[in-house]
C-alpha cells in the first residue's frame, strides 16, 4: 500500500481540529492543576552539592524536551496536512501509528523533570498518555470508517504508541508543507516554557515568597 493510496469516503465526518482543540484544553487544565500542586512542593533531592541529583534530573529533562521538539518537527514532514486525506505509513509512521504523540509524551516527561523531580516527570508523561489515548481512539474510529480495510490492515500491523523498529520503511522524496512544519515546531517549543516556570517557582520558594508544604521525589 502506498503512502497516498486512497482518499476518505465523503460520508465519514470527523472534526480533527475540534478534537485537537479539546485535547489542548484538557492538557492545559491538567497542566495548570499540576503547576498548582508544584507551587507548594519542592524536589526531595537537594539542588546543590557534589551529587546533585536535582540538577541531573533537570538536565535529562532538557534533553527529553529537545528530543520531543526535533521528533515532532520530523514527524510533521511526513504527516503535515495529510491526516484526513491519506494513510501515512512511511518514515516514523511505519514503526508507530502516532509518533507525534509519542514525542509529546517524551516532551511532557521532560517538562515535569524541570522541577527536579522524577515523580513529576513520570506523572506528566502518564497524564499525557491518558489524554492522548482518548484522542487516538476517536481518530481511529474516523480512519477506520474513512479508509476501511487499508487502514485496518495498517492498524493491525503497526503499534499504536510503542515503536516496532523492524517495520521501518521510507521514501526517496517527500512533499513538505513548510507552514505546517514551522507551526508544529513552534507548538513543540511550548515544552521549553517549563524551564523558566520551574526556575521561577524555585526562586520564589528560596526567598520564602511561596511556602514549601511537601517534598516530591
Amino acid at each position: 500500500m502506498s503512502n497516498a493510496q486512497r482518499t476518505p469516503r465523503p460520508s465519514a465526518s470527523f472534526d480533527i481540529a475540534a478534537v485537537q482543540s479539546s485535547r489542548k484544553l484538557v492538557l492545559f487544565i491538567l497542566g495548570a492543576a499540576a503547576v498548582g500542586v508544584l507551587l507548594f512542593g519542592h524536589s526531595l533531592w537537594p539542588d546543590e552539592g557534589e551529587n546533585n541529583l536535582h540538577e541531573t534530573i533537570e538536565t535529562i529533562g532538557l534533553a527529553l524536551i529537545l528530543v520531543a521538539i526535533a521528533g515532532r518537527t520530523w514527524c510533521s514532514l511526513y504527516i503535515g496536512g495529510r491526516k484526513k486525506a491519506t494513510i501515512v505509513e512511511v518514515g516514523p509512521y511505519s514503526v508507530c501509528r502516532n509518533p507525534l504523540y509519542v514525542f509529546s509524551f517524551i516532551g511532557a516527561a521532560g517538562a515535569g523533570a524541570q522541577f527536579g523531580s522524577a515523580t513529576a516527570a513520570v506523572a506528566a508523561a502518564i497524564i499525557t498518555v491518558l489524554v492522548f489515548t482518548v484522542v487516538v481512539r476517536k481518530e481511529e474510529r474516523f480512519l477506520s470508517e474513512a479508509f476501511g480495510e487499508p487502514y485496518l490492515s495498517y492498524k493491525a500491523r503497526v503499534p499504536r504508541f510503542l515503536p516496532k523498529f523492524g517495520l521501518w520503511r521510507n521514501v526517496d522524496t517527500l512533499e513538505i508543507r513548510p507552514r505546517l512544519v514551522v507551526r508544529t515546531f513552534v507548538d513543540a517549543c511550548v515544552f521549553l516554557a517549563s524551564i523558566p516556570l520551574a526556575e521561577g517557582i524555585e526562586m520564589l520558594q528560596a526567598h520564602h515568597v511561596l511556602p514549601v508544604l511537601w517534598m516530591v521525589p
